[in-house]
């Protein structure tokens, strides 16, 4: 079975365009179907965030029908959750796969993180499996190698669309738009209708458009690792 590191964004707040700021974090169940999926499959996962602060989830994820489940299911996860290794600390190699939730968070951390990109660099270098999903391609962005090159550009991916940014997002108050920036760096990326369920895998990149994908990311990343 696979060990996989769960890297997840340490931020609580992202600056807009318009000089506010608003609440972020991590989206609730894209963590939760990612973990219960892996889980589930006999993987183990561990948690990872910058400086090894303790994740915040987005308030905005916990509405709806779904709402208190995924809240009871991050209760019984809370000891993983609230004690997250440190990026700095994990060694290149130390894991068979990097699983990037989403929410706006990842956008102002995770993006830039030096670390999250060295280990992502290697990640892609040794073929390691990595799974992203909606927001959580940002950390992506970070993987960018010594010579400047971008070690995703000309892979296949999924990601919240600039869309679905407009349509439910954060509108044209976004600081930037994370399709935008990975297609400008030469990912390609294949988008799904606004709010589909839409995966795409490129040999050992796994990723979700949206929320709405986060079940089907977990089963597809799970085959993956299953075939590996």
């Amino acid at each position: 079975m696979a060990h996989v590191l769960m890297t997840v964004t340490g931020a609580d707040a992202i600056a807009l365009t318009d000089g506010t700021t608003h609440p972020t974090g991590f989206w609730a169940e894209e963590l939760v179907e990612l973990h219960r999926g892996l889980v589930a499959a006999g993987h183990t996962v561990d948690v990872a965030t910058p400086g090894g602060a303790r994740p915040t989830v987005d308030p905005g994820s916990l509405g709806g029908d779904s709402a208190d489940e995924l809240r009871a299911y991050l209760a019984s996860i809370d000891e993983l959750i609230a004690h997250p290794r440190a990026l700095a600390d994990v060694k290149d190699g130390e894991y068979d796969a990097i699983a990037l939730p989403g929410g706006h968070g990842p956008m102002v951390d995770l993006a830039a993180d030096a670390d999250l990109g060295r280990l992502l660099v290697d990640a892609v270098d040794r073929d390691a499996v990595v799974g992203v999903l909606c927001h959580g391609p940002a950390g992506l962005l970070s993987a960018v190698r010594a010579d400047g090159s971008f070690a995703f550009a000309g892979r296949r991916l999924a990601v919240f669309t600039d869309e679905e940014e407009h349509q439910g997002g954060l509108r044209d108050a976004s600081p930037y738009f994370v399709e935008s920036r990975l297609r400008d760096l030469g990912a390609i990326v294949e988008s799904g209708e606004p709010w589909s369920v839409t995966v795409v895998a490129d040999g050992t990149l796994v990723s979700g458009q949206n929320p709405q994908s986060s079940v089907a990311t977990a089963q597809r990343l799970v085959e993956v690792l299953a075939a590996r």
